[in-house]
């Protein structure tokens, strides 16, 4: 076909991104007769999903999720599971929790004493030695004393200084509380005192009088691995309550969505403009709010607090009191205003023709209006890459076997040693260390699995990463397909194709399922780069060697952009495959020159559509985000009563805005989309026609009335 892009043509100085397209009399849209191209990175991606498959049965069969459900007693038991002896013990108890305090917690995120599985926390302050003295015939308080003891001890008559010297029992009981399926000293303050169990003092079991500040700081460092999970539990509490408004919310994002295309549909240049002002004003309203709060707090104590200095905080209303977080939001608002204000300004007159294109774009959805439902498809599909892989790292990183290792008080050349628990007592490592004690440290292993069991959980990201793209990719294909179908009937709708969605949908599986693995795997190594980086600049934030910290920060930003770019390459070359049927290669070729011959174009036109409908996404989000605000903080009297109460109120709001903006983004990816591969088709039309009876442009008369062009053998209405 003359008029089909070449893969190979020879160089032009004068014309360094090629020759423009000529006219070809034959060309009436996407072409039929197309062949497979780039097989091999199809087979490529069989073999990959068909080794990603394996990895996931291997790490089903080796993982075991109740490691992160449940907490493990110092032999790796589980407690609370079902089917186990520990059945009914749900709560894990620490025999001395000042051990806890030792800097060894925060290496092996262990405390060094022992931890059994137990149905109830202590509830009194007692010591071995007591109960032994005062229950003799160890029918009351020796008997209680026993449910925090070994499982294997029943010996109740066995000397207490033996049982002590074995480490079958606690030297000491003091009242705590479950926190996290673990016993915690039951805390609390009067007038300014801490207080264990209404006391300040407590017997360490040895006869000695100790201050209860020192469970406290054993709590606290047995705590630290802690305080995450209890604000997920938290979180999840806020979900337990919030979740049906959450679903109100986002059913409202959904229905003011729905209604602002089907709005575009028929009445796009309005709504274009009323987007554009109402934006401005939300935008507006929220720094007048934000101005209203700061002005509000001036003069109240502990308002003038730095953000640096308050540090991080889980609860963020904490922040909300500050004056110097509103004047920030109240700033950053500011500062988007102005520049959305300055551009409106200077693209005033590209702003026509942006509006003509969604106008046009209006119409092509409206005529394949399943394009609107097609993006569930591709949502559904992105689900089930993401529940794969999420399922496959659980299995993944509970797949390790316990690991035991030696723990002691004092000096010890074993310490930190790995041991086996069976034969721990039988050991030289008791009588050179007789406080020490072998117990279970965390999940690991020494066998080949466990030692690529990294490369696995590489693997699992980067499969996770090629497929996601590949979905998009082909939901992208599929849609620049159909659109390109309209674009290029002459007479719309009567010389489109009965079902240009599915016919769209069929050429792009049977045809070019080896190009968008192409342009898939090129991201996703780029993206699997940029996890390694940002892994990498984790593990050197403590280090001092700031050429290495300033060049792993030009590194990321350099991946950042080049991800970027690749992004905007792949989506113009996916238009191309959709249109001529070449392969990846010379898709992105073509489809790169084309937008460099019209650069000026691309610049402004191109990118004020996608400004205009991110102030369509801006103003749906801001305004689903600002009703959610006043209902989760009790601000909206007439509902006041009905909000339910939270720890984080900011749970469910920042729940519902990215869950807007995931279903405004949803629908309006559809109209960019539609955008874009219409934006190709015009620079086509443009190159390849020029308005003459021979030559006409398939561009809409309203287009064609902006750009001064006219096809002669017709009027333009």
């Amino acid at each position: 076909m003359d008029g089909e892009p070449s893969g190979k043509e020879p160089y032009d100085a004068d014309n360094p991104y090629g020759t423009p397209q000529k006219y070809d009399p034959t060309f009436k849209g996407p072409i039929y007769d197309r062949g497979c191209t780039d097989i091999i990175c199809c087979i490529l991606l069989l073999a990959a999903i068909v080794g990603y498959v394996a990895v996931g049965v291997v790490a089903w069969t080796q993982g075991d999720p109740r490691k992160v459900i449940y907490p493990t007693d110092s032999r790796g038991q589980f407690c609370g599971q079902k089917g186990t002896p520990n059945e009914n013990k749900r709560l894990l108890f620490y025999f001395s929790i000042m051990k806890c305090a030792s800097p060894l917690v925060l290496l092996e995120f262990q405390c060094p004493t022992t931890q059994i599985c137990v149905d109830t926390c202590p509830d009194r302050y007692l010591t071995y030695l007591q109960a032994f003295a005062n229950d003799p015939s160890a029918t009351k308080e020796l008997k209680y004393y026993q449910q925090f003891c070994v499982p294997e001890f029943k010996d109740l008559k066995k000397s207490a200084p033996e049982v002590l010297k074995d480490g079958l029992c606690p030297a000491m009981l003091t009242p705590s509380k479950p926190l996290a399926r673990r016993c915690f000293p039951a805390i609390n303050t009067k007038k300014g005192v801490i207080m264990v169990g209404n006391e300040t003092t407590f017997d360490d079991g040895s006869g000695q009088k100790r201050n209860v500040t020192d469970l406290v700081e054993g709590a606290k460092k047995a705590n630290v691995v802690l305080e995450a999970r209890q604000v997920a539990m938290k979180i999840f509490e806020d979900y337990t309550v919030s979740w049906y408004w959450i679903i109100i919310g986002l059913a409202i994002s959904m229905v003011i969505s729905l209604i602002f295309i089907v709005l575009l549909r028929f009445l796009a240049g309005i709504m274009v403009w009323v987007m554009i002002v109402l934006a401005i004003l939300v935008l507006g309203y929220g720094i007048f709010h934000c101005y209203m709060e700061y002005a509000q707090l001036k003069g109240q104590a502990g308002s003038d607090v730095s953000l640096v200095e308050l540090g991080f905080q889980t609860d963020l209303r904490v922040y909300l009191h500050l004056k110097q977080t509103w004047l920030a939001f109240m700033i950053i608002l500011c500062i988007v205003e102005v520049v959305i204000i300055l551009l409106l300004i200077f693209l005033r007159k590209r702003i026509l023709i942006a509006i003509a294109l969604i106008k046009e774009a209006s119409r092509a959805i409206g005529h394949i209006m399943t394009s609107l439902l097609f993006p569930l498809c591709t949502f559904f599909l992105v689900c089930l890459c993401i529940a794969y892989w999420a399922s496959t790292a659980v299995f993944l990183s509970t797949s390790n076997e316990a690991v035991y290792k030696v723990f002691n008080e004092t000096q010890c050349g074993y310490a930190r040693m790995t041991c086996n628990p069976e034969t721990f007592n039988t050991s030289n490592i008791t009588k050179q260390c007789p406080g020490a004690r072998c117990l279970f440290a965390f999940y690991g292993g020494e066998t080949a699995y466990h030692k690529y069991l990294i490369i696995f959980q590489i693997y699992n990201v980067f499969m996770f990463f090629w497929l996601a793209n590949f979905v998009i990719a082909l939901g992208q294909v599929t849609l620049a397909g159909a659109f390109a179908s309209y674009y290029w009937a002459f007479k719309k709708p009567d010389d489109m194709p009965a079902f240009p969605l599915f016919s769209s949908f069929g050429r792009a599986l049977r045809y070019h399922t080896g190009s968008l693995a192409f342009g898939s795997l090129i991201l996703a190594i780029v993206q699997i780069i940029r996890v390694i980086l940002e892994y990498l600049d984790h593990r050197l934030k403590a280090a001092e060697n700031k050429f290495a910290k300033f060049l792993l920060i030009c590194l990321k930003c350099c991946f950042w952009c080049l991800e970027k770019f690749i992004k905007f390459l792949n989506r113009n070359a996916y238009i191309m495959i959709a249109i001529y049927g070449t392969n990846f290669c010379t898709s992105a070729r073509n489809a790169f020159f084309l937008l460099m011959r019209n650069i000026i174009r691309v610049a402004v036109l191109d990118k004020v559509t996608d400004f205009l409908l991110f102030l369509g996404k801006l103003l749906i989000v801001g305004s689903v985000g600002i009703l959610a605000f006043f209902f989760f903080t009790h601000k909206i009297k007439v509902v006041q009563d009905t909000a339910p109460p939270l720890n984080y109120y900011w749970v469910p709001i920042l729940t519902v805005v990215v869950g807007s903006y995931l279903i405004a983004h949803g629908f309006f990816s559809v109209y960019a989309m539609c955008v874009d591969t219409l934006f190709l088709c015009f620079l086509e039309d443009l190159e390849r026609n020029d308005g003459s009876t021979e030559k006409p442009y398939f561009m809409s008369s309203n287009l064609r009335k902006l750009l001064k062009k006219t096809n002669k053998h017709q009027a333009d209405a």
